[in-house]
């Protein structure tokens, strides 16, 4: 077999195994798809009740709780979820490119350069928001499973308590991808200070015709349903963080099966025109020699 030859069969059986690594990721994104949305959907019902009890707090105890104003002084902790692995499209360079761009909510006038802080959360984000030259006092990995995504938002909420406490004021937001149908985009969210306003006007729909009511103390209430509003903010911006991940890496993932099956296939045409041409000329040899041992018997 000529050096030809053996470099497309070569060539041909990388990209079959090229091709089934690509498959299996593909299978293995499509599936985790499905489980970190249902993992954010899981939480509506929770969330729900969540601002039930907020609402029920606030409305009863309209002069007691009010929302201080942010200070415009203070550090902005911004966190960017992005994900360990690399093969996911545009993901991580679209969500770190939105933080870095963003001017914060319109009440907070601009974000002043200078107050913000960031906390890379996935190995692509870290890398990138260090080349930009961001100040990045804390970094995490992305949790691998479901299951690690509880005490992942757990360490998240200490992290940001113990700011809170060093520093006395901290404003946070959150940036990370939503999937939504054929792709994701960026999205931010502001997770303090709480707008207890929004809250307690939120419109909510009561199953009965009961008022509600509670008997512990409002301030013990009204800090015990913050902390659950401030995990399920967090689990949620991770579990679709971690679906939108999935759905660009399944999406680069049936692109690059497409480019490899078509890589394939003109392998394969060209070492069928090889091997017939290699055939043709291994043929013409046996007829040229036997012309010419007839010849030198006559």
């Amino acid at each position: 077999m000529s050096s030809t030859l053996e470099t497309l069969q070569k060539q041909i059986a990388s990209g079959e195994d090229l091709s089934s690594i690509v498959r299996t990721m593909k299978a293995l994104a499509a599936t985790s798809v499905r489980q970190y949305e249902k993992a954010a959907e899981s939480l509506d019902d929770y969330y729900h009740t969540v601002e039930l009890g907020l609402s029920v707090v606030l409305a009863s105890a309209e002069q007691a709780f009010s929302a201080p104003s942010p200070d415009s002084e203070s550090t902005v902790l911004m966190l960017v979820f992005g994900s360990d692995h690399g093969l996911a499209g545009r993901f991580n360079e679209q969500i770190v490119s939105y933080a870095l761009e963003s001017k914060g909510p319109d009440q907070w006038s601009g974000l002043d350069e200078a107050s913000r802080v960031y906390t890379g959360i996935g190995e692509q984000v870290v890398s990138r928001l260090s080349a930009a030259g961001a100040a990045m006092p804390e970094q995490f990995n992305m949790p691998s499973s479901i299951s690690a995504i509880t005490p992942f938002t757990q360490l998240l909420l200490e992290t940001i308590d113990a700011r809170r406490r060093q520093e006395g004021s901290v404003r946070v937001l959150l940036f990370y991808n939503r999937p939504h149908a054929g792709g994701f985009s960026p999205q931010s969210e502001i997770l303090l200070p709480v707008d207890l306003k929004r809250l307690r006007q939120a419109s909510v729909a009561w199953q009965s015709r009961s008022l509600p009511t509670y008997s512990m103390a409002s301030e013990q209430l009204l800090s015990a349903l913050l902390r659950q509003y401030f995990f399920v903010s967090l689990y949620r911006a991770c579990a679709l963080s971690l679906a939108a991940e999935n759905t660009s890496r399944l999406a680069a993932m049936q692109a690059a099966e497409k480019n490899i099956n078509e890589r394939l296939d003109q392998l394969k045409t060209l070492f069928q025109q090889e091997r017939q041409a290699a055939i043709t000329e291994e043929l013409l040899d046996i007829i040229s020699g036997f012309k010419a041992v007839k010849s030198s018997v006559d």
